[in-house]
């Protein structure tokens, strides 16, 4: 190869390296920073296509999107000092860049640690203040939103990072506690169903005692109407008997004596003694009655 190709393929190479070493690219979901011989000289980096001096300057990048730390389980006294696990995550962001950096290193565990220990003593100072009830469902709101203020205050005083939401997964009783808690409520529930049980009976009682005392009320209203009827309907019939033989007595008293011989005489073995002259017989004697 002749030593003038040589020397162009050589000035080729260093040229594209030597732009490898200087072009730099930063995307939208990216923060950046320049630094030179370790120092800060360019927190603001917008992005797109950027050039710095090769080895005298350094580039360093973070992802500038919300992040999300999963902290694992803890465990807190509530103000009755009562355990509970707390399960949590955080969301957060880079907001000041030149505080994360000089905090972190644009090291994302060590800011991840840091925000964990944050977190654990957030909750710790929050649960500490508050019952267990208000801790599980009472204040839970109110205690998220106070956490996520303080944490993000102390976060972007000290390493630049905005905490964006704060929330609970859950919360567990430890298992030794559990078990004693499942059976007070265990016995809390039983009390109460028995409780129940016997307001169910004792209306139940009331309820047939009514009934009892309504179905004796109705059929007594009902025997005195029935009474009222056939009373009314026996004056009535009276009535009707006495309009009748007052407009012929002959015929009501002839009428009475028929059916009076017909129950007198309706058994042949009946053996009646009586004076033949008496007025019993006057309809069976020719012509004595008209």
């Amino acid at each position: 190869m002749p030593m003038k190709t040589f020397l162009f393929a050589a000035f080729l190479l260093i040229a594209v390296g030597l732009v490898n070493q200087s072009a730099y690219r930063v995307v939208e979901t990216e923060k950046a920073i320049l630094l030179e011989f370790g120092n800060l000289i360019d927190a603001e980096i917008q992005p797109g296509l950027h050039f710095k001096l090769p080895v005298a300057q350094e580039v360093k990048k973070f992802d500038a999107r919300v992040l999300t730390l999963d902290s694992q389980g803890e465990t807190y006294y509530t103000l009755e000092k009562k355990p509970l696990i707390v399960d949590s995550f955080v969301k957060w962001r880079v907001a000041d860049i030149e505080r994360f950096y000089t905090g972190t290193s644009f090291d994302e565990r060590r800011a991840q640690r840091l925000l964990q220990e944050r977190v654990n003593e957030g909750l710790r100072n929050q649960i500490s203040r508050r019952e267990m009830y208000e801790v599980i469902s009472g204040q839970r709101d109110e205690l998220m939103s106070e956490l996520r203020k303080d944490l993000d205050a102390v976060m972007r005083e000290s390493v630049g990072v905005e905490v964006v939401d704060v929330r609970v997964k859950k919360i567990d009783l430890p298992p030794e506690v559990s078990t004693t808690v499942y059976e007070r409520m265990n016995s809390e529930r039983e009390i109460e169903a028995r409780q129940y049980r016997a307001e169910g009976q004792e209306q139940a009682l009331a309820i047939r005692a009514k009934a009892d005392r309504d179905a004796v009320v109705i059929e007594a209203e009902a025997y005195r109407e029935s009474e009222q009827l056939r009373g009314d309907g026996d004056a009535k019939a009276a009535e009707i008997y006495a309009s009748a033989f007052n407009q012929d007595p002959e015929f009501y008293g002839f009428y009475r004596s028929i059916n009076a011989y017909g129950e007198v005489f309706k058994d042949k073995s009946d053996l009646l003694v009586l004076d033949p002259d008496s007025d019993f017989f006057k309809y069976l004697e020719s012509g004595k009655a008209k």
